[in-house]
């Protein structure tokens, strides 16, 4: 006779503010992170305001038994927030996933899937109609992560767009009509 498989504690997604002390734990870790691979910080401009409504959304996810243990956000482009030299790359609409992390003591398991799909449900609510990234060649298991959540390569932009490492990736998604968007 076999045993069921445990069943897995929900995760549930907080929203809360980019510079939330949790969240810039989490950030920070991320930070850190990037330090080890690349050397240094990640460079990208970012104003906590995007990642609040309507212009985007950053979440927590929580395991009842263990408190906060991923994060990520979206921040949404504009006509206005593109530079000129992404105009070509970049579309009014887009959602950039922003600072996607998963505690390590939580990972394989399924954890950043759930996050990434809550993270593009909620672009979609808000009628975002893609979503953008941009990763680096020194992440393998990243990329390997959103192309197999059906990303595909987009040339590069931002302030890695003349970087030979990094890898921009975009999603399409099925866009839906929200009255708070």
């Amino acid at each position: 006779m076999r045993a069921d498989p445990p069943t897995r504690p929900a995760l549930r997604f907080d929203v809360v503010a980019y510079d939330d002390p949790e969240s810039v734990r989490f950030i920070d870790a991320v930070q850190a992170f990037y330090v080890d691979r690349y050397g240094g910080a990640d460079r990208t401009p970012v104003d906590p305001a995007e990642f609040a409504a309507p212009r985007g959304l950053f979440l927590l996810g929580r395991l009842p038994d263990a408190g906060a243990v991923c994060c990520g956000g979206w921040r949404r482009h504009t006509a206005a927030s593109v530079a000129p030299e992404d105009r070509a790359v970049l579309r009014p609409g887009d959602a950039e996933v922003k600072r996607m992390w998963v505690d390590p003591a939580h990972r394989r398991r399924g954890i950043a899937r759930a996050l990434l799909a809550e993270l593009e449900r909620t672009a979609a609510a808000a009628g975002c109609a893609r979503t953008v990234l941009e990763t680096g060649d020194r992440q393998p298991e990243a990329v390997a992560f959103y192309r197999a959540a059906g990303y595909t390569d987009l040339p590069r932009f931002g302030v890695y767009r003349d970087e030979p490492g990094s890898l921009c990736l975009a999603r399409e998604l099925t866009v839906r009509s929200d009255p708070l968007a």
